[in-house]
């Protein structure tokens, strides 16, 4: 049995938003893509440097790494890997790193699996100093979800 941090009553944001409603962070217009078996989501946390990343989930509930079947795992990779495309091209961003993280110890603090897609500059100093994390608007999330949603529109 692999470990859980999960409170019984939790109430997945994630989760909240596959199904069509909103948290109090985010609504729908935050999802950028679904798939079969994934969606991402525009995070409303932005790094200071790193602005507008994406957040890939699996449509089924899985807490972390360590309890996430094979089959979802494809389907995160997968959109992942899209994802990082259209960052780059959409952002022009000069790199992506991705990033997932499981239980407290290693930063988890959403209880369903994710990976995290940034989009990286040159000396934007995301790993050089202590996270400065903050609260973007809707507003302001709007013209990046904007641009990835005319990417994807002209690659159907």
């Amino acid at each position: 049995m692999s470990p859980t941090h999960e409170p019984p009553d939790y109430d997945c944001p994630f989760c909240c938003l596959i199904s069509g409603d909103a948290t109090g962070l985010t609504n729908q217009r935050d999802v950028v893509r679904r798939t079969s078996g994934a969606t991402a989501i525009m995070s409303p946390h932005w790094w200071l440097h790193n602005p507008a990343h994406v957040i890939v989930v699996p449509n089924t509930h899985h807490e972390n790494l360590y309890d996430l079947p094979a089959p979802a795992g494809h389907a995160v990779s997968d959109l992942v890997r899209e994802m990082a495309v259209a960052l780059r091209h959409v952002y022009d961003c000069e790199g992506i790193t991705t990033n997932q993280n499981n239980e407290p110890a290693g930063y988890q603090d959403v209880w369903h699996f994710h990976v995290h897609v940034l989009p990286r500059y040159r000396a934007d100093g995301l790993y050089r100093t202590a996270p400065q994390v903050r609260l973007s608007s809707v507003d302001e999330r709007a013209p990046y979800l904007d641009r990835l949603a005319d990417y994807f529109a002209q690659r159907s």
